[in-house]
């Protein structure tokens, strides 16, 4: 092979940052690389990021492989002690052209493969500018990173460090960027992006930053966000739900579980009547709303009855989008020390909360049969409507807004009748 290709596992802001170590490496004059770009929210995310290792190296005996990412961030030595590895990069390292420029030849020790240094010590996030998401319609912008909270449960701070935002005027400047290269919609990601502005002058909230994109930067034509902590949501949030059509009706939560006393073990800091009143009061607001969430099931000490209220939970927040995670003990978090489930029984609730997830999805989709949905057509031959759900669109122009009315769905995506295509 020649040039750099890039290898993404995990989250949205992964995404984008390897289009940004892309540009960093070429810039570098990088040549004949693979980079792998990890996750270590799970444990399965690390296993499939070595396999994946694996595969590439037998289908590329010749090429530098070089991994990076929160895996490589929080367990440096595994990936340095894999034979099919040149170098591991911290997360700060990979976004910066010199650590491309002064990586080793192969052959060279294990020690000196390591280029990971303490991301706790990284105080700022600087901004990364680029003009294109490989392989997306949508366009990702990172406005936020790392993580100040430390649920019991989670690897991700140690591997992204604290909070730290990216000063507003530099968010605007990437969206025109990324809006006069053809995108129609942002999508606003980070690690904890309603942290937004706690560390910057004045402290600015990330309603205030979506409603300022918004204003300066009119060719927006669909603005989203990837997820929310609903504890941190502010005023110009729900301002924006309830009069801004260029927000979209959607929004990810993060609830973890339905369960109090395993939100306080978890060391989250909404209640399940928190999440309840959240959604109730955002579906006043935009009652075409729909709702997604990240659920662990199998969490250290849950028994059936606190299972049972992480379904009911699912059920009265009417989540359309349910993410399960069965839960995965990481080394070195406080939940890894608890009194764990057996992994059989731990698998068998995520099944269970999957099919609650799958019908609760189904019911939704009825819901949209017959209404009115502007869709954004993406590469695979699906596309979304505003309220973030999939419609089949085989056959039509990728990158397309298109009108169209709702006829069916075939209990994953949507059918549709087109009308005519929207305004640009």
């Amino acid at each position: 092979m020649s040039g750099v290709e890039v290898i993404t596992f995990g989250c949205r802001l992964n995404t984008y940052e390897s289009e940004v170590m892309r540009a960093e490496a070429e810039k570098a004059g990088l040549n004949n690389a693979i980079l792998v770009n990890t996750c270590a929210v799970t444990a399965e995310a690390v296993r499939q990021a070595r396999q994946a290792i694996r595969r590439v190296r037998r289908d590329n005996p010749h090429a530098r492989i070089i991994v990076t990412g929160c895996a490589a961030q929080t367990e440096k030595e595994t990936f340095a002690d894999m034979a099919e590895v040149d170098a591991v990069l911290g997360n700060e390292e990979k976004l910066a052209s010199a650590s491309y420029r002064s990586l080793p030849d192969f052959g060279v020790s294990a020690e000196e493969k390591l280029r990971v240094n303490d991301i706790m010590s990284v105080r700022a996030t600087a901004p990364q500018m680029i003009k294109h998401i490989d392989g997306h319609v949508r366009a990702f912008i990172q406005v936020q990173n790392g993580c100040d909270h430390r649920c019991t449960f989670c690897i991700i701070p140690y591997g992204r460090g604290n909070s730290r935002s990216v000063p507003m005027g530099a968010v605007v400047d990437q969206a025109r960027r990324l809006t006069e290269s053809g995108y129609r919609e942002i999508v606003l990601t980070g690690v904890d992006a309603t942290s937004y502005g706690a560390d910057l002058p004045g402290t600015p909230m990330l309603g205030l930053l979506a409603k300022t994109l918004l204003k300066q930067v009119p060719d927006i034509l669909r603005l989203r966000l990837s997820s929310i902590d609903s504890i941190e949501a502010d005023r110009h949030l729900l301002d924006l739900i309830a009069d801004e059509p260029r927000f979209m009706p959607h929004l990810h939560l993060s609830l973890q579980h339905g369960d109090d006393l395993i939100l306080k073990r978890m060391k989250r800091r909404h209640s399940s009547g928190d999440a309840r009143a959240f959604c109730d009061q955002v579906r006043s607001l935009r009652p075409e709303i729909s709702f997604g969430a990240d659920m662990i099931a199998g969490f250290p000490t849950e028994t059936e009855e606190m299972f049972e209220n992480a379904v009911r939970l699912a059920e009265d927040c009417g989540l359309a989008h349910l993410h399960v995670f069965p839960y995965s003990p990481r080394p070195g978090t406080p939940a890894a020390r608890m009194p764990q489930l057996d992994r059989a029984l731990v698998k068998e609730r995520a099944a269970r909360l999957r099919a609650k997830g799958a019908a609760l999805h189904a019911a939704h989709l009825d819901r949209m049969i017959g209404t009115e949905q502007t869709i954004l057509v993406e590469l695979n031959g699906l596309a979304h409507t505003e309220n973030f759900t999939l419609v089949d669109a085989a056959g039509l122009e990728p990158r397309s807004l298109l009108e169209v009315t709702i006829s069916g769905h075939n209990g994953k995506h949507l059918a549709m009748q087109r009308k005519q295509m929207a305004a640009a």
